[in-house]
């Protein structure tokens, strides 16, 4: 199948308003699993260009949420001017998140952390899933920390024999382990993600 980068996804989300077709995951991801009810406040990791954000604080004001705080962290700028989003620019790799925290206050602990951080690949199979793994180690460092306990986390995986490890890490530390790979992910992508439910106390 060749390369549509037009495609019904990505028609949908001009229409509707966001960023990028990426917002169709954490729909398919909530139709199926239902982890977003009840949920104020999220850690968006890798947020740029900032879907994942609009759709959680969209979906907040049509269910008539009081308040939703989102926290966005990525290398590059995010700019939003939606209510409730904040964002820092910075490498999860050297960021000191109690150091945010402090000057935010409110944003202490957190219903959900999400996980779209991606390497920039080179190509090169084994260097781009190492690199991916990596970014996954540190999304579940930090969902370990900052977490609320019954919380979910949902990260992205460059599909590889780490998925194993991450696997069984998951399961130690959430009640339920689930790996979802949506529609809306593009045919030649190797993505997929890894989500863990009900983080235990």
């Amino acid at each position: 199948m060749s390369f549509t980068p037009k495609d019904h996804y990505y028609k949908k989300a001009k229409e509707m308003g966001f960023k990028a077709r990426s917002a169709f995951k954490l729909d398919e991801i909530e139709d199926k699993y239902h982890i977003f009810k009840g949920a104020h406040r999220f850690l968006d990791l890798g947020c740029s260009p900032g879907s994942w954000s609009q759709w959680i604080l969209k979906r907040a004001e049509s269910m008539g949420a009081q308040s939703c705080e989102v926290l966005g962290v990525d290398l590059t700028p995010v700019e939003l001017g939606l209510k409730g989003f904040h964002f820092i620019q910075g490498d999860m790799r050297e960021l000191n998140l109690n150091q945010v925290f402090e000057s935010l206050g409110s944003l202490q602990r957190f219903d959900i952390v999400l996980s779209d951080m991606a390497p920039k690949t080179t190509g090169i199979k084994l260097t781009d899933q190492a690199r991916s793994f990596e970014l996954c180690e540190i999304a579940l460092d930090t969902a370990q920390k900052w977490l609320k306990p019954s919380g979910h986390v949902v990260i992205k995986l460059f599909h590889s024999e780490e998925f194993s490890e991450l696997k069984k890490r998951i399961l130690l530390n959430y009640k339920r382990f689930e790996a979802f790979r949506p529609k809306s992910t593009r045919s030649m992508s190797k993505e997929i993600f890894l989500i863990g439910i009900n983080k235990k106390g």
